[in-house]
């Protein structure tokens, strides 16, 4: 079993569960969190504040099919499209205990 995390942006909502509704997967989560970037440069940020949280989603899935892979390869051709800075992120764990099914 997998544990796919998918951070994205609020716009990229629709796309994200698209993504995932057409891959295989059976079900998954998501929640509002507010991203963070820290971009801290202290002469060029002198007098101004560059701490600006962004409004985001997280994905939680729970997976043991084998369409993680192409889950990934989906999330590449979307962000290779995008003329937005912003792009869809993904991590996965691999989950080891038996007892969990």
């Amino acid at each position: 079993m997998k544990l796919l995390l998918i951070t994205a942006i609020e716009e990229f909502e629709a796309d994200v569960i698209n993504i995932l509704k057409h891959s295989g997967v059976k079900s998954f989560s998501y929640q509002s969190v507010k991203g963070f970037k820290n971009n801290k440069n202290e002469m060029s940020n002198w007098f101004r504040t560059n701490d600006i949280a962004v409004n985001s989603l997280l994905f939680t899935v729970f997976s043991d099919c084998n369409c993680i892979d192409d889950i990934y390869k989906s999330v590449n051709e979307f962000n290779q499209k995008q003329k937005t800075v912003s792009q869809i992120h993904m991590a996965t764990i691999n989950l080891e205990n038996e007892n969990f099914k």
